[in-house]
């Protein structure tokens, strides 16, 4: 459910911040700008001509080796988890992040130079209200290959439990949790970022961490440290002598917290599902997170959000005169009554049509169906959709008297309420990818006084009235 309960938020003024970039070494400008309502976060990469902008969205993320990589025609943003995090987790909802470089400063490898900045330049509430996703059913995703599994499960507010296990004697098991987005300050956002030896090692040999410090990254080592390593180690760097700590990690570094990387997993968490878009009202449980997992989770609720808003009722004015009246309709689909069930077409363009039909206690169905009980039968509201959807399909031809809409099948279907005599039903289609051939898949759902009763998938053809004699 979506719902709109608080004003939107951004940052009262521009205000900027200097580092190295974790695997490139070279310096970077990071700048918060202030953005108008609706923007949602967005990427600006000042150091091209003309300047890029990527918005933070979960269809244009690429990879997840090293962070949650973004790119948009073959510009890309780096390592965007630890910004989007200190967004989510300081309550904005707008901002223009430029960086004049593809990744931005790994800092300290948390969030909390990024807090800082952002509230050293103050918080403005604006005009419009900030749309959050509501979780209502539990919606999970697993990955089998990996382990990891990531769960969302209604709440009052937003939420977020990390569970980590490595399988490795150094690190454990560890959890963290965020009961409030407003702890994140204090709780979440000083937590770096970890690597294991192992890990570390390679990245040393492909030529990356170029920025990387012992103040950047806690280091588990998983593994004997032999001399070729500590060599290897010193000189990268700058060190004349690294040593390891009884806890288990490279010196120079002291924990913040004893459960720090589960902490880190949850800021990760949090940065990686800002690609939703929306602000969520609900708990996350992420059993062994990582930055692959949480994007197929975060893409995966974006087409929940996406389809939640599709079920919204089409804001139409019944007052004013429909696109098409029956007269026009039956210009176009070879039904006649009793078996016309669309009755005005309000909205229609090359991928939807909205539609209206008033359903009264004459229809003919309601004598049979049942006596004492009138319901529409459910086939029937079926039947209407797939009228309405004929109109979105004929209006592709210059002469549609001279062609049928055949459905070839139909998935999916749920009735939600019946529907009763007096009530009056609003359709929307919609295709789900556009006609060829003269085939389409279109989505449908059928809206009762306000409230979704049906919705289903359709495949339809078009034919030559011709076509169907054979």
């Amino acid at each position: 459910m979506i719902q709109k309960l608080t004003p939107q938020k951004t940052i009262a003024k521009p205000i900027s911040l200097d580092g190295v970039g974790l695997h490139t070494g070279a310096q970077v400008h990071l700048t918060f700008q202030p953005a108008p309502e609706n923007t949602g976060f967005i990427f600006r990469r000042t150091d091209l001509s003309p300047v890029v902008e990527i918005p933070a969205d979960a269809s244009l993320v690429t990879n997840t080796e090293r962070g949650t990589n973004l790119e948009r025609d073959g510009i890309k943003i780096q390592t965007s988890e630890h910004v989007l995090a200190a967004l989510v987790g300081m309550g904005v909802d707008n901002c223009i992040i430029e960086i004049n470089a593809p990744e931005p400063p790994i800092m300290d490898g948390s969030s909390k130079f990024f807090v800082e900045a952002l509230e050293q330049a103050g918080f403005i509430e604006q005009d419009e209200m900030r749309e959050e996703f509501v979780v209502q059913d539990v919606i999970s995703y697993k990955d089998e290959e990996s382990g990891s599994e990531m769960m969302l499960i209604p709440a009052d507010h937003y939420q977020v439990t990390t569970m980590v296990d490595f399988g490795t004697k150094i690190l454990g098991t560890q959890n963290a949790t965020l009961d409030r987005v407003e702890d994140f300050k204090s709780e979440i956002a000083a937590s770096r970022t970890f690597s294991f030896l192992h890990e570390l090692e390679m990245l040393l040999e492909h030529g990356l961490i170029k920025g990387g410090d012992l103040n950047n990254a806690i280091v588990y080592v998983d593994k004997p440290l032999s001399e070729e390593t500590m060599d290897r180690l010193k000189k990268a760097f700058n060190k004349d002598k690294i040593t390891v700590k009884p806890n288990g990690i490279l010196d120079n570094l002291t924990l913040h917290y004893p459960n720090e990387a589960a902490r880190h997993k949850l800021l990760d968490v949090l940065g990686d599902l800002a690609l939703i878009g929306t602000p969520i009202r609900g708990k996350v449980i992420a059993t062994k997170p990582g930055h692959k997992v949480n994007t197929t989770f975060a893409k995966k609720i974006a087409q929940h959000i996406k389809t939640e808003r599709r079920k919204k009722v089409p804001k139409i004015d019944v007052s004013q005169p429909p696109m098409l009246d029956v007269v026009k309709i039956q210009e176009m689909l070879p039904h006649r009554p009793p078996f016309l069930l669309v009755d005005k077409i309000y909205e229609l363009s090359e991928n939807h049509v909205i539609a209206l039909k008033n359903v009264t206690m004459n229809e003919p169905f309601f004598t049979g169906h049942f006596p004492g009980a009138p319901v529409m039968p459910g086939v029937l509201q079926i039947e209407a959709m797939a009228q309405a959807g004929g109109v979105l399909l004929l209006n592709t031809v210059p002469d549609p008297e001279n062609y049928l809409t055949l459905f070839m099948k139909i998935d999916n279907v749920k009735f939600k309420r019946p529907v009763h005599p007096g009530d009056t039903l609003i359709f929307r289609l919609e295709l789900m990818m556009p006609i060829r051939r003269g085939i389409c898949q279109m989505r449908g759902y059928t809206f009762a006084n306000g409230q979704l009763s049906t919705e289903g998938e359709f495949m339809a053809q078009i034919v030559k009235r011709k076509d169907t004699n054979g």
